[in-house]
């Protein structure tokens, strides 16, 4: 069965899913965007951890081989000085058998060009962490097994504490980190390499893009703050998977440190909640971007926002 066809008859697919461009808003005067290199198939149980399928399939069905439908969101913010990219879906590296599991369709840049973003525009790229399915299209695998920059005239930005992770390729999660997404970028000098220390003294990439570390699913995971006008969105990466996930124990079996992501997620919601926040989610294909707020219960719960 074809890609496109095993994604269309998916207990969860809609009508609109081949829709390059999942959601637009404005965050100030900044124009936000949400982009997708498709979607792709991944186990249940895998995304939702101790948590029973009993529960967690009243929310997202799975099919019969046990995967959920999970979006590859990239958010393009246009501030009016920069074009920011946040994060880059699975890119075209995956062999053909991860391909066949998990069906993913490589879209980032027929999506990009079909919300007007040229690739050589794009000045600033962000990664919230470098597993496999956030900076894949960093670079562009080409026929002859060359590796080239996909966003020639951009700073690249990830955390140092990634980098480093991933070239120890251990046994719990070494198939998550494909070098060839940001090795050739940091030997060229394109990729900056971000700190603690340094994210701790300078937060601010350029004049409304900063970035916070949100510990828990890696280590020096990262978030990324959108604020203008007042406004404020927050790309989470996988903190918070989707929407699915926004209760604080609803953590992932990816995670390598479940108990620290539910103190960030608690911490997260402290400021995003209160102060309305724009969530952005990486892995809803459905609802890439919402409010949050408490339910009757004082469990969090999202509103979508965009159009």
């Amino acid at each position: 069965m074809s890609t496109s066809a095993t994604i269309a008859t998916h207990p969860a697919a809609r009508a609109n899913d081949g829709d390059l461009v999942r959601t637009r808003l404005d965050v100030g005067a900044f124009d936000v965007t949400v982009c997708s290199d498709g979607t792709y198939l991944l186990d249940g149980g895998a995304m939702f951890g101790v948590v029973p399928k009993t529960l967690w399939s009243k929310r997202t069905p799975a099919d019969d081989l046990n995967r959920i439908l999970l979006g590859l969101n990239s958010v393009v913010v246009r501030t009016g000085k920069h074009v920011v990219l946040i994060e880059t879906g699975i890119g075209n590296k995956q062999s053909a058998k991860m391909r066949e599991i998990q069906q993913n369709q490589e879209l980032l840049p027929a999506s990009l060009a079909a919300a007007g973003v040229r690739a050589e525009e794009v000045d600033v790229v962000l990664n919230t962490h470098l597993h496999f399915d956030h900076c894949g299209w960093n670079t562009t695998l080409h026929p002859d097994g060359s590796v080239t920059p996909t966003f020639p005239n951009a700073r690249y930005f990830a955390h140092a504490g990634e980098v480093a992770h991933g070239h120890l390729q251990l046994d719990r999660d070494r198939v998550s980190y494909l070098s060839p997404n940001y090795d050739p970028l940091i030997a060229s000098g394109q990729m900056t390499l971000l700190t603690a220390e340094g994210i701790r003294a300078n937060p601010e990439i350029v004049s409304g893009i900063s970035v916070e570390e949100f510990p828990g699913h890696t280590a020096q995971m990262i978030g990324v703050h959108i604020e203008s006008g007042g406004e404020h969105a927050c790309y989470i990466g996988d903190l918070i998977p989707t929407v699915h996930h926004l209760d604080p124990t609803w953590v992932i079996a990816y995670d390598l440190d479940p108990v620290r992501c539910i103190a960030e997620r608690k911490r997260f919601y402290e400021r995003a909640i209160p102060e309305q926040w724009t969530v952005l989610f990486t892995h809803d294909h459905h609802t890439p971007a919402a409010k949050v707020v408490l339910n009757e219960k004082g469990k969090p719960v999202a509103t979508p926002v965009g159009n």
